[in-house]
């Protein structure tokens, strides 16, 4: 099944997409920013600006190292490592987005930085109690062994640090319509409540658990996105670049979802205890 997940995110050339994108856009990969990726690396709902949000609420300092788990093309790490003077190490399932990833970071010197392998959350390949903190945006949805992920990564963080993930958490209503930017068709998608999510992260060891509504937020950026696609105004430097031809109907059900409540967006913030 990861290997279903892994190609449905990303398969072919996907630095080449985002180099020919790129230069659609005007945009040259020989002095191309870490900034001017923006549009395109950060592959999960609401892009962007859902990142800056995550991060201002995050208490990262410089020099600390931090994990992206489920990194994709490497474009929260890049931002967070550039904006706080830190060190991330990303993880993912998707060999097409490793490759990218490191290609990408390469292009706006960032390798020193940001190192991206590829791995699963359910077996992180690092060391116990490494990192400062860590991270996952919008990946848990096609985590089938929740408490596993969540004891790997109590396990590789260090007394005190702190944990924040974002997803699409179960709705009451019934379950979601697919296609979805997760799921084709349902297969690979483990959902659960955002009351499910508090139980595990609380068995794996998790203390001080904060829960967000973010389903107003999200729905806003997927009609955005509607609107623009409906009008012909979709830029040419985007992620639905990746999302390929199904990136409408996605971005449609995805909207639905959340309407219907299908689906309940979240954020979620919490911390390994300072004494274990």
């Amino acid at each position: 099944m990861t290997g279903a997940i892994a190609d449905h995110w990303g398969q072919g050339d996907v630095c080449g997409k985002i180099l020919d994108a790129m230069r659609a856009a005007g945009l040259s990969p020989e002095t191309v920013t870490v900034e001017q990726l923006t549009p395109v690396d950060h592959l999960h709902a609401r892009g962007f600006p859902a990142t800056v949000e995550l991060a201002d609420k995050l208490p990262i300092r410089e020099g600390q190292r931090l994990v992206d788990i489920g990194c994709g093309i490497g474009g929260p790490a890049r931002y967070i490592a550039k904006r706080f003077g830190c060190r991330i190490s990303g993880v993912d399932i998707t060999p097409a987005f490793v490759e990218a990833a490191q290609k990408l970071s390469v292009l706006v010197g960032m390798e020193g930085a940001v190192d991206v392998q590829l791995g699963d959350g359910h077996e992180l390949p690092y060391g116990d109690e490494v990192f400062d903190g860590g991270y996952a945006q919008h990946v848990t949805m096609n985590v089938a062994d929740r408490p596993k992920f969540f004891a790997e990564v109590f396990r590789v963080l260090k007394p005190g640090a702190f944990f924040a993930l974002t997803e699409h958490g179960l709705g009451s209503k019934g379950q979601p319509v697919y296609p979805c930017p997760w799921s084709d068709d349902g297969s690979g998608a483990y959902l659960v409540t955002p009351e499910q999510t508090r139980r595990f992260l609380e068995d794996a060891g998790f203390e001080s658990v904060e829960i967000e509504d973010t389903g107003e937020k999200y729905l806003a950026g997927y009609r955005k996105a509607m609107e623009l696609a409906a009008r012909g105004e979709l830029p040419p430097f985007g992620t639905h670049i990746l999302l390929g031809e199904t990136a409408p109907a996605k971005t449609r059900n995805a909207a639905l979802n959340i309407e219907e409540g299908r689906t309940h967006p979240i954020q979620v913030i919490c911390r390994k205890p300072a004494i274990v």
